[in-house]
């Protein structure tokens, strides 16, 4: 589904785009854990770091389920029950899950939200420029030396009508406060009520983005352009066909020499329809030689002025 996302905001506007209000319906910022780790990026791909929100509850046992952290995570889920010692060694790729198997792995457990700027090849935004929320899992590796890693995975859908035609699946979107607050309060709202949440939504605006996108090393605004497919780019031959161009367009002095010297204009036959009516040749490609054999010889045996009129093309 998603191959490109894309959170280039500074931490502290990150944080206060992500406002929530707690349980006393105070207005609230998420915490930061591990800001450090936080890297803005126009471009972001699998294994890079990405914000996440969750809840405290995940984090401090017996906190208020409905505060929030923000923490950095890398995007491409490692198991907590992974025993390898390096996580690149993970046999399959955990980049997205679908929301119609996602109960039935062991990999999925616990449910977060990725933040972020825009999604993917075909760029995603909110009426308004709200954050696009997209629903997660998380979980938590320890390394053989005691080295913790978070990393998530977005849960996909059916595409909505209006991006089928761009891809089969998209992201979980949670549209709006209500949504993502009973998504990320698990203390309090059961599975069963937060899976009613995951389905396609219509409320997004996208528009096509630049190949520049491709590579992961661009890291620039250009990567969430908007670009218009119709417009053709003119073609640069290449060194080596500029030779070639320059070589057929200039003559050959071998050719120039060997030429035989031009009959003069009022020797040679004035053809003017466009049918051949008769040939006394064959007329097959290839008989110029014929052909001109032929006019020789009958232009001894006959001048000019007293032949028929008659006319030829494509010999």
């Amino acid at each position: 589904m998603c191959g490109r996302t894309s959170c280039h905001l500074p931490k502290d506007v990150l944080a206060r785009a992500c406002a929530y209000r707690d349980r006393q319906g105070r207005q609230r910022l998420p915490e930061w854990k591990d800001p450090d780790k936080y890297c803005p990026s126009y471009n972001k791909s699998p294994q890079s770091s990405s914000p996440v929100l969750l809840s405290r509850l995940h984090l401090e046992k017996g906190a208020d389920s409905s505060e929030r952290i923000i923490a950095p995570m890398r995007w491409g889920l490692v198991p907590s029950w992974f025993k390898e010692s390096d996580p690149s060694k993970l046999p399959f790729n955990i980049t997205n899950c679908r929301s119609d198997t996602m109960m039935e792995k062991r990999s999925f457990k616990s449910g977060s939200i990725g933040a972020v700027d825009s999604s993917e090849y075909w760029e995603k935004v909110w009426d308004n420029w709200r954050l696009l929320t997209m629903a997660g899992i998380f979980d938590c590796w320890e390394s053989p030396e005691g080295d913790l890693l978070y990393s998530y995975t977005i849960i996909t859908v059916d595409s909505c009508k209006s991006l089928n035609d761009i891809h089969p699946r998209m992201p979980a979107i949670l549209d709006g406060e209500e949504e993502v607050s009973k998504w990320l309060n698990f203390g309090e709202v059961s599975t069963q009520e937060a899976l009613k949440l995951i389905h396609p939504t219509e409320n997004i605006t996208f528009h096509p983005v630049s190949s520049v996108v491709n590579n992961s090393r661009n890291n620039t605004p250009k990567c969430l352009a908007p670009v218009n497919l119709l417009v053709k780019k003119d073609l640069k031959a290449s060194g080596s066909s500029q030779k070639m161009m320059k070589w057929l367009a200039t003559k050959s002095p071998k050719k120039e020499e060997s030429k035989p010297p031009q009959k003069a204009e009022s020797d040679v036959p004035q053809w003017s329809s466009q049918f051949l009516q008769k040939s006394a040749f064959p007329t097959k490609r290839g008989s110029a030689g014929l052909l001109e054999r032929w006019l020789k010889q009958e232009k001894e045996e006959e001048p000019v002025a007293k032949r028929p009129h008659s006319q030829y093309q494509g010999l």
